[in-house]
């Protein structure tokens, strides 16, 4: 009760406030919708995007898009990007770095890092809101703030995003100031002890200046509880977030639009729980044996459980555990003047920056160190991130007489992160296993730690692009040909500053370890699309793109790689048929990625060396995308979606072992599919809402070493509303929603990992349990 009354009252203080100023709807920039035919069902809406820097229609962009606008992302009650991890959106893959929240990994097409959380490592996929490039996979958890829709962009986009973005890229736009009064107040409580709260409101105009402000709460109890009394559970989270936006228009010609905004995203990872014991059958001691003899194993504890069909709902083991904390910030002004109807220049000036204190405790006796009677257990991975990032884009945008429409642009980008990190045990077994203390947790301090490793990078890039599409004055001006451009100059050094709490030591040396890369590329692009009749465009596409290099602080030798390159081949088929009222659209694909980096570990103890290597020869990747959608009546809209994503590796050499061994993509299934189906219709002078969506993914990898899959998955979200409701003359409108994520509450384990199979056993992660929630929602 208490967590619904702390929504409901912020939401209450934001409608008292605005309460004196009483205005129409605020319609915070309207899709264009095709006109409704009045003699049958109506037709499907256009949707515009921004994938080639300009507006256009999704069904006239020769590439392959998938959209969530924000009337999705509020049906599948998504408040962070982790949400997008049911597969809902086609195509994008969403999972956590590890099990922790405070990290996201995030892949297209069969590009998908496993750990790029490190100060030196990059993202395959590049993540952007409102045009500024997001560098670091930690932060990428926040609550999004008043998302106007999600546009993910399939394929390498080299020529007009650049680095990093060589599997594609996830564009956030949010929505902005209008200069008409709105507001819109969001409270809503669920299970697990959730509630959230969200305020957007837009101002009236004064003079040439609208202003807007977004506020967000969301907040959730954990999935696993911990037996420890005071500390954190396992799967939680406390995420708020505030941004403001003030839009200047002093004539026809110019706009000036400054941004910022703050976030902390408190969370604790998902527990990992031990699947299986003594996989390979392995003759057993007693938990109290002094030794183990080779070729056998230790009993368990008679306190630790194998829980390998079902999430556990309490840790067997209670641990230290606090909240991760990130603190992410930034501002950013967007410039636009118009000199003539036919051109159009943008600047885009963004800082931001992210503060992270990690902590995970994740595993209690399920993890290693693998130990015995009066021996100390339970790692406790500590870390320290620290980032920050300047970036300037310079865009002229324009046509040429009829013919010719135009994309150019400057970019620069600068950027500094450096981290440190901590494995202290927190646990100590008393001598038959049934019972433990907790350590001191002085080691867990700033200031007190063991520090298994320190580093720092820095990277630069600039790069001059262009990006031009002719139609020439043929063929019923049905043909276009696009040709694209990017010339980049990467500069990137790191150095790796502490190895065991001391100076590292590479061949009987001790000092600071050193690499230092220069890169110049050219990326290219070229595409010809072809109007077949009114609703019908095929396209071909080719492209290319590329991963930045770097090197692995978790090396003992700070070992450097060098980037990964990507070329793309694409042919695709877009439809509007029917009278508007079938969407049909598909991408055929294929690409040969070289020097693919891969990752390699070793656990030894607490410590986890990992080295990453770029593969041998050619990393071959095909695809289909499949993309429907359906306006079955004024009432019912379906949609449904496929992809299948083959991926092959060559066999690649472990840096440990020296023996070459078949290696996989992350993260990648073979095939997912989803379903959705969407009613609207009157009800009661109000509207009823209804949502219905179904995803599948079959089995998918963990690691690249590997030859171990994760569970196939099925996941199913609803969402029943009734909106429109009238209050009174002039007054609100409200909404309520009842919601429900997996709401047949299937499990599965979604990371599994076997590196301990020989001495303990798998252990993994299992999905989020099923959520429901009642949401109220008013707006002015």
């Amino acid at each position: 009760m208490k967590r619904l009354m702390a929504a409901v009252s912020v939401t209450a203080l934001s409608l008292a406030m605005a309460a004196p100023v009483l205005a129409a709807d605020n319609n915070e920039e309207p899709v264009p919708v095709s006109p409704a035919d009045s003699e049958g069902p109506s037709r499907l809406s256009d949707i515009v995007v921004t994938a080639t820097k300009r507006a256009t229609n999704l069904q006239d962009t020769p590439i392959s898009i998938s959209v969530a606008s924000s009337e999705d992302l509020t049906n599948r009650n998504v408040q962070s990007l982790m949400d997008l991890s049911d597969g809902s959106v086609p195509g994008l893959r969403i999972t956590t770095f590890e099990a922790r929240q405070s990290a996201l990994t995030v892949g297209i097409r069969g590009i998908v890092p496993n750990d790029a959380n490190q100060p030196a490592r990059e993202q395959g996929v590049g993540v952007y809101i409102d045009g500024v490039y997001l560098a670091r996979q930690h932060g990428l958890a926040a609550a999004l703030l008043d998302i106007d829709r999600v546009e993910v962009l399939k394929g390498p986009q080299g020529t007009l995003f650049g680095r990093n973005t060589e599997g594609g890229a996830l564009s956030l736009i949010t929505k902005k100031p209008t200069g008409e009064f709105g507001l819109r107040a969001v409270a809503g409580v669920g299970n697990l002890d959730s509630y959230n709260s969200e305020v957007h409101v837009d101002f009236p105009a004064f003079g040439d200046f609208a202003v807007k402000l977004d506020g967000v709460i969301s907040v959730q109890g954990p999935v696993t509880k911990n037996r420890l009394s005071g500390e954190q559970g396992f799967g939680e989270y406390d995420r708020r977030g505030l941004r403001g936006q003030v839009r200047w228009t002093p004539s026809d010609t110019f706009t000036a639009t400054l941004a910022a905004d703050i976030s902390k995203d408190k969370n604790t990872p998902f527990y990992s729980q031990l699947l299986n014991w003594n996989y390979f059958n392995l003759p057993v001691v007693p938990f109290t044996s002094a030794s183990i003899p080779s070729g056998s194993i230790r009993d368990l504890s008679p306190l630790v459980e194998v829980e390998g069909e079902e999430r556990m709902r309490m840790a067997d083991i209670g641990v230290p555990q606090q909240w991760n904390i990130n603190d992410t910030r930034g501002i950013d002004l967007h410039l636009s003047w118009r000199p003539s109807d036919n051109l159009e220049i943008r600047s885009i000036t963004a800082y931001r920056d992210l503060d992270v204190d990690q902590w995970d405790n994740i595993g209690g006796a399920h993890r290693p160190p693998v130990v015995g009677p009066n021996a100390n257990f339970s790692r406790y991975s500590l870390a320290g991130f620290w980032q920050h990032q300047f970036s300037q884009e310079l865009q002229a945008v324009g046509n040429i007489g009829d013919r010719i429409e135009y994309v150019a642009g400057l970019y620069y980008f600068k950027e500094t992160v450096s981290d440190d990190a901590a494995t202290p045990t927190t646990n100590r077994w008393n001598a038959d296993g049934t019972g433990y203390t907790i350590l001191d947790p002085t080691p867990t301090l700033r200031g007190s730690r063991f520090i298994d490793r320190a580093s720092t990078a820095h990277s630069e890039s600039k790069a001059i692009y262009g990006q031009a599409t002719w139609t020439p004055n043929i063929l019923n001006d049905a043909l276009h040909l696009t040709v694209g451009g990017r010339f980049t100059w990467d500069d990137k050094d790191g150095t790796l500053e502490i190895v065991n709490n001391a100076l590292p030591v590479v061949n009987g040396v001790a000092g600071e370890l050193h690499f230092a890369s220069s890169v110049e590329r050219f990326d290219p692009l070229v595409t010809v699309a072809y109007e077949a009749s009114e609703n019908v465009s095929v396209y071909a596409k080719y492209s290319t793109g590329y991963r930045a290099g770097g090197a692995s602080s978790r090396s003992l030798t700070y070992r450097s790689f060098d980037p990964e390159e990507v070329e793309a081949y694409e042919v695709g088929v877009k439809s509007d048929l029917f009278d508007n009222r079938v969407r049909l659209n598909a991408a055929l694909y294929a690409m040969d990625r070289t020097d693919s980096q891969l990752d390699f570990s070793l656990i030894t103890g607490t410590r986890n060396t990992l080295e990453t290597v770029n593969a041998p020869g050619t990393t071959k990747i095909r695809g289909l995308e499949l993309e429907g959608l359906f306006q079955a009546t004024d009432n019912l809209r379906l949609s449904a979606s496929y992809t299948y994503t083959d991926a092959q590796v060559p066999d690649t050499a472990n840096p440990f072992t020296g023996n070459m061994q078949k290696v996989f993509i992350a993260y990648t299934p073979e095939n997912a599919a989803n379903f959705a189906a969407d009613w609207e219709s009157p009800f009661m002078g109000a509207t009823l809402k209804a949502h219905l969506d179904a995803n599948y993914a079959d089995a998918s990898y963990s690691f690249e070493q590997f030859d171990v899959q994760n569970d196939s998955s099925f996941i199913v979200n609803g969402r029943v509303a009734i909106a429109d409701i009238p209050t009174k003359l002039g007054g609100p409108s409200m909404e309520v929603a009842l919601w429900s994520r997996n709401l047949l509450d299937k499990t599965f384990v979604y990371r599994r990992d076997p590196s301990n199979r020989p001495t303990f056993g798998d252990y993994g992660n299992f999905n989020m349990p099923r959520t429901v929630g009642l949401q109220l929602t008013v707006k002015y």
